[in-house]
């Protein structure tokens, strides 16, 4: 049940009509996985503990630097040096005190985000390399819970959904293989600071439409950002049916 703070805090999303109370008790009772505390685990984290998503776990072994501030905006100046998911923690828990939140200072391999997925609501891929993004998609598929997953370099970025309970969603391996992708990092490429902002709200209000069964999710749908232009564009995505990880 929500509390008479809760009901005032989360005001505006109880006003909507199909939202309501419900969607609001359905984020309080969620268990919700980041990958990632950096330019897209931020707004991500940000705004799922100040919505009201009741238990954050914040997965990212690195620690702040400098050139994070560009546009990792849940951190300061006085916290380089300090860990990115505690750093990260502690500023949405200045927000909204009632958020539990778990941190793991760890490069998790695959039997950690086992463990980690397990008993989750979802799962946002918020992190810089493909390691991390096919051990989190093996494990979420494994487990039957939903993916979010997002990527920003450049002036570029891209989101979708990867939901192994619907027999019609692709998972992320369908759509990258395994061999021939290198990682492509801001420090090699660049990025331009709002643009991490701009898919990482994107990837928590699908969490926010998954958690409370409200609006349409990106599933089988994906969406693909040219900042530089302003232009959205919309790729369908179907399974592979000779994919090695969720195919059986």
């Amino acid at each position: 049940m929500l509390t008479d703070e809760e009901l005032l805090r989360f005001s505006r999303q109880i006003l909507i009509p199909r939202f309501d109370v419900a969607g609001q008790q359905a984020l309080k009772s969620a268990r919700v996985v980041i990958v990632g505390s950096g330019g897209l685990g931020c707004p991500v984290a940000l705004y799922l503990g100040s919505a009201g998503v009741g238990h954050l776990t914040l997965i990212d072994d690195d620690v702040i630097e400098l050139p994070n501030l560009q546009r990792q905006i849940a951190f300061d100046t006085a916290q380089i040096g300090e860990s990115k998911a505690q750093t990260l923690a502690d500023r949405v828990r200045s927000i909204n005190p009632a958020v539990s939140i778990s941190v793991v200072n760890r490069r998790l391999d695959q039997e950690g985000f086992a463990r980690e997925v397990s008993g989750a609501s979802l799962a946002l891929d918020c992190s810089d390399n493909f390691a991390a993004r096919f051990g989190l998609n093996r494990a979420c598929v494994a487990a039957g819970v939903p993916l979010i997953s997002g990527a920003a370099i450049r002036g570029e970025g891209q989101v979708s959904v990867y939901d192994s309970r619907n027999p019609e969603s692709p998972c992320y391996h369908c759509l990258y293989p395994e061999q021939g992708n290198e990682d492509l990092t801001c420090s090699e490429a660049g990025v331009i600071a709002p643009l991490v902002g701009m898919i990482g709200t994107v990837q928590a209000m699908e969490a926010i439409k998954l958690l409370s069964g409200v609006g349409r999710p990106l599933v089988g749908r994906l969406l693909l950002l040219d900042a530089w232009e302003m232009q959205w564009r919309e790729m369908k995505l179907a399974r592979d049916p000779d994919c090695p990880v969720c195919s059986t």
